[in-house]
């Protein structure tokens, strides 16, 4: 005799089933959103509610975008911001890794380092644009740098975070076994802070777009930044609002880019949403 026949008010339970979605699906459920945002902007446009002095419609950005593009201005512009952007999150990257590790798995660089980066940490690398103006001027170098700045301090919070989490037994036994300590840090450190690494580089990376924008607000002649200051001198809403789409495009590039690597280097991993 069954259990739900002798307790007539037990239910008998019914195990929640986690179909697989397919790539399809899940890339036309996130298209939703923006699709929406789209929709309501043509919608607001096409009955007047936004005027072209105040946001210019999709139609007339499109026609920016090929304006831009068909005299070269759109492609020098991306070329020089990405450049810069790159530069600075590998310089920042480097830090950020190289502090981290020696923060995170050293008692003397935590007791040197740590307080003092902390508190260089809490600082908004927006305060550095005048001091950076000073020292460096107003080329290259001090852009390049203010992004390096803001990009690495996620980087070294996660790669502490997560080195400092290794398991003290798994790096015992190993050195039992001879391993030296740059062999340590190489084969079994990095390793069990990958999650958090790939976490601190989606945070700078994303950093790296945001720091773009202000660094290109040092008085550049070249770039997203100087098409956008540009721009603003004309009331060009339409050139306006492919800058910042551009903006939000490289952002969006960046996370997928780190989705990418968590699925390379951590297959084993669900992925986020999978079991709701």
């Amino acid at each position: 005799m069954s259990d739900a026949t002798l307790h007539p008010g037990l239910v008998r339970p019914r195990p929640r089933r986690l179909g697989a979605r397919s790539r399809t699906c899940s890339v036309t459920v996130r298209a939703l959103g923006p699709l929406a945002l789209l929709a309501l902007w043509w919608a607001a446009s096409a009955t007047g509610l936004l005027t072209p002095d105040v946001l210019a419609s999709p139609a007339e950005v499109l026609r920016a975008v090929d304006e831009l593009w068909s005299n070269g201005q759109l492609p020098d512009a991306l070329t020089t911001s990405l450049t810069r952007s790159g530069l600075g999150l590998l310089i920042g990257l480097a830090a950020g890794l190289a502090l981290g590790i020696t923060t995170g798995f050293t008692r003397l660089g935590d007791e040197l380092l740590d307080s003092s980066l902390q508190t260089l940490r809490t600082i908004p690398f927006l305060s550095l644009v005048p001091l950076f103006m000073v020292w460096f001027g107003i080329n290259e170098t001090a852009k390049i740098l203010l992004i390096a700045v803001a990009t690495t301090f996620p980087m070294y919070v996660s790669t502490s975070s997560g080195v400092r989490n290794t398991d003290p037994k798994l790096i015992e036994a190993m050195r039992s076994f001879g391993m030296g300590r740059l062999a340590l840090v190489r084969e079994v450190v990095l390793p069990g802070a990958l999650p958090s690494l790939l976490a601190g580089l989606r945070l700078s990376m994303t950093l790296s777009v945001i720091a773009l924008i202000a660094a290109e607000e040092i008085n550049a002649t070249a770039g997203i930044g100087y098409l956008m200051s540009q721009a603003q001198s004309y009331a060009r809403t339409d050139i306006l609002a492919v800058c910042i789409l551009v903006y939000g495009l490289l952002g969006l590039t960046a996370d997928i880019v780190v989705r990418l690597l968590e699925r390379v280097l951590m297959p084993w991993r669900t992925p986020q949403g999978a079991t709701r």
